[in-house]
């Protein structure tokens, strides 16, 4: 089963492919989103990374904190705030 994570704190220059070389140390990456700004078409500084579960966790635990181009990386397991349950913690 996959888990998605929520990575904050990027360099605004980052590409896709240096998030998923530096996710897939971990185990192998699903899918990398880099998040747009709807109005400019720039980069908003954050990405979510699919994964499977342990390897998700085990990234999560190594890279939390960690820094990356200068920045200290902020990562989290995604929640989505559409559902009604968006809100609460979901067990890995």
């Amino acid at each position: 089963m996959f888990k998605s994570l929520y990575v904050g704190n990027l360099p605004f220059d980052v590409v896709e492919k240096e998030i998923r070389d530096m996710f897939a140390t971990y185990g192998r990456v699903n899918s990398v989103k880099l998040i747009m700004d709807r109005e400019t078409g720039k980069f908003r500084g954050y990405a979510f990374v699919e994964m499977e579960r342990e390897d998700a966790f085990t990234a999560l635990e190594e890279l939390n904190g960690a820094e990356f181009g200068g920045r200290i990386l902020r990562i989290n397991e995604a929640h989505d705030n559409r559902s009604p349950q968006g809100n609460r913690r979901r067990e890995w």
